[in-house]
C-alpha cells in the first residue's frame, strides 16, 4: 500500500467553510468509529467550530462504564477451587470487555480517547490477570481522556493495573524498582532520553517506593504501605527534598513543561492527523505541534483545549489530511458497523474485538510497553489477508441476518431523492464514497465495484428502461429483489480495496 508523505501545509488557523460530505465524514472517522449516513449528514453545513465544541462537550459529559457487581471483589468472594475461580474471572473479564466494546461503539470522542490511552499508558491484562484492575484501569483512562494530563498521570501510576505491570509492587524504600520511574519519563510524559538523567530515574524510583501493600488475597488493590517507602532526600531535576509521589508530580510538570507538551502533543497529532509529523516535504507539522504545545502548557495541561483547537483548523480539515492513516484492526470492524448502522448484539461485539486479535490487536494485550506501533505495522501478508477474510464474514453474517438491512443502507446513502432510482451507478458512487474517505483511485477501480454490482447473472439490458414496454425500467433500488444481493456482493468487493483499509 502507498505510504502518504505528509505535505500538509495549512495552519491551525479556524476551518470557517460549512463541512460538505467529505470532511463531516473525516472528523467522524478520526474523532469516533466513523458514523451513520444520517449523522454525517446532519453534519453537512455546520460549523467546524459549532460541531467540534458539540462533540467535545459530549465527551467531556458522557458517563463512564458502571461499576459492575464484582469490581470491588478480592480473593475471599471467589470460590475456593482455583480453576473455578479463574474460571469466574475470565468470565468477569469477558463481561467487561463486552461492555467496553459497547462504549466504543455508543461514545463518539471519550472512548477513542480512552482507547488512544490504553496505548501511551500501556498496561497487559496477562500480567495481573484481575478483573477488578482491568476495570480501575479502564475507569480511569475514561474519567482523565480529555481531562488534566497532569491528574492522568498522577492517577494512572496508582491503579493496581500499572502497579502490576512495570512493578510498582515491587518498588521498596530499600531496593528501588526502576521499572515505572523510566517509563513515566520515556513513554508517559517526556519521550526517550528527552532532558532527564539515569540519575533522575533512580532517584525518582526511591520518591515513588511504598505502593506495595497487596493484602493476603488476590485481586486486592494495592495501597501504600509507609514502612516500604523510601525517607531520605531524593534530588529530581535539581529539586532535592525527601520527595514522595505527588512531589514527583510536581516537579515533573513544573520543570519539564515544555518537554511534556511537545511529547503529548505529537502523539495527539500523529493519532488523530498524520503518521508521520517529522517529514521534510513541504509540511508544516513541527509548527503545528508547536501550536498545540503551547495551548497545552497555557491550560496548565489540559487536553480539551488542544483538541478543540485541532480539530477546529485548517490543517486538520486539509485534504491532504483526509484518508492518509491505515485502519487499526478495531477501526476495521467498528468503523465498518458505525456506517453501515446494520444491527448488532453483545456477543457480535465480542466477536469483532476477538478477531481484531487475529490481526494484531488484541484488547488489554499491548505486545509491549511501548503499545501497538500503528498505521504500517498493521498491514503485512498475513495481516492483510486476515483483513479481507474477516470482513468479509462479518458482512455475509448480517446478510444472513437481515437482508433487507442491505437495500436500507444504499437508500440511505443515496438520499430521498434517489431512492428509486433506477441509475445503479448512483448507489454505487454512493456507497463507494460512504466506506472510503476519498473514493476509488481510478476510473477502472470504480467500473470493477460497478461490476461487482450488477453481478454475474443480471443481463445488462436489466437496468435499461427499455427492458419493459411502456419505458419503466425493470431495476429499481427501493423495490428490486435482486438489491440486498447487490448491495452484498459490492460491500465483499469493497472491503478488498485499498481504500477501504484507510481513515
Amino acid at each position: 500500500m502507498e505510504y502518504f508523505i505528509n505535505c500538509n501545509t495549512s495552519t491551525l488557523a479556524p476551518y470557517t467553510t460549512p463541512l460538505d460530505e467529505l470532511r463531516a465524514a473525516h472528523l467522524y472517522r478520526r474523532l469516533g468509529f466513523s458514523a451513520s449516513v444520517q449523522t454525517i449528514n446532519a453534519a453537512v453545513g455546520q460549523s467546524a467550530d459549532a460541531l467540534v465544541d458539540n462533540l467535545v462537550n459530549q465527551a467531556l459529559a458522557a458517563p463512564v462504564i458502571p461499576a459492575p457487581a464484582w469490581a470491588d471483589w478480592t480473593g475471599a468472594d471467589y470460590p475456593a477451587d482455583d480453576d473455578l475461580a479463574r474460571q469466574l474471572r475470565r468470565t468477569q473479564i469477558e463481561e467487561f470487555k463486552i461492555a467496553y466494546g459497547n462504549a466504543l461503539l455508543d461514545q463518539g470522542l471519550l472512548d477513542r480517547l480512552s482507547f488512544f490511552w490504553s496505548n501511551h499508558f500501556v498496561t497487559q491484562l496477562e500480567t495481573y490477570d484481575c478483573p477488578q484492575f482491568l476495570f480501575y484501569y479502564v475507569n480511569c483512562l475514561q474519567r482523565n481522556a480529555l481531562g488534566n494530563f497532569k491528574t492522568f498521570t498522577s492517577e494512572i501510576g496508582l491503579t493496581s493495573a500499572m502497579l502490576y505491570y512495570l512493578d510498582g509492587v515491587r518498588n521498596r524504600g530499600n531496593n528501588p524498582n526502576e521499572n515505572y520511574a523510566r517509563e513515566l519519563y520515556e513513554l508517559f510524559t517526556m519521550g526517550e532520553g528527552n532532558n532527564y538523567t539515569e540519575e533522575d530515574i533512580i532517584e525518582t524510583a526511591k520518591a515513588l517506593s511504598g505502593y506495595t501493600e497487596r493484602g493476603e488475597e488476590g485481586c486486592t488493590q494495592v495501597t501504600f504501605d509507609p514502612a516500604e517507602f523510601n525517607t531520605e532526600n531524593k534530588t529530581i531535576f535539581g529539586q532535592t527534598g525527601n520527595w514522595g509521589y505527588d512531589d514527583v508530580m510536581d516537579i515533573l510538570f513544573n520543570q519539564r513543561p515544555n518537554e511534556i507538551g511537545w511529547f503529548i502533543c505529537k502523539k495527539l497529532y500523529e493519532f488523530f492527523v498524520h503518521p508521520d509529523s517529522t517529514n521534510d516535504e513541504g509540511g508544516i507539522a513541527p509548527q503545528i505541534i508547536d501550536g498545540l504545545a503551547q495551548t497545552f502548557i497555557a491550560n496548565n495541561f489540559d487536553i480539551a483545549p488542544v483538541l478543540r483547537q485541532l480539530f477546529k483548523s485548517q490543517h486538520f480539515f486539509d485534504d491532504t489530511a483526509i484518508g492518509v492513516i491505515i485502519k487499526s484492526p478495531a477501526d476495521l470492524y467498528f468503523n465498518f458497523v458505525k456506517e453501515s448502522n446494520f444491527a448488532y448484539d453483545d456477543m457480535d461485539v465480542l466477536n469483532y474485538m476477538d478477531s481484531c486479535s487475529l490481526i494484531g490487536q488484541r484488547f488489554f494485550q499491548p505486545p509491549e510497553v511501548e503499545g501497538w506501533q500503528r498505521d504500517r505495522t498493521w498491514i503485512n501478508t498475513n495481516f492483510i489477508i486476515g483483513r479481507w477474510l474477516t470482513m468479509e464474514v462479518f458482512i455475509d453474517r448480517f446478510f444472513q441476518n437481515d437482508p433487507e438491512q442491505f437495500r436500507t443502507l444504499a437508500m440511505d446513502a443515496v438520499g430521498p431523492a434517489n431512492m428509486n432510482t433506477s441509475n445503479p451507478e448512483i448507489v454505487v458512487r454512493a456507497l463507494v464514497n460512504k466506506f472510503t474517505p476519498k473514493g476509488l483511485l481510478t476510473d477502472a477501480d470504480f467500473e470493477r465495484a460497478m461490476d461487482a454490482f450488477k453481478i454475474d447473472d443480471v443481463p445488462e439490458d436489466y437496468y435499461s428502461p427499455d427492458y419493459i414496454p411502456g419505458g419503466n425500467s425493470w431495476w429499481v433500488l427501493s423495490t428490486s429483489m435482486e438489491v440486498p444481493t447487490q448491495v452484498h456482493v459490492l460491500l465483499r468487493h469493497l472491503s478488498r480495496e485499498p481504500e477501504f483499509q484507510l481513515k
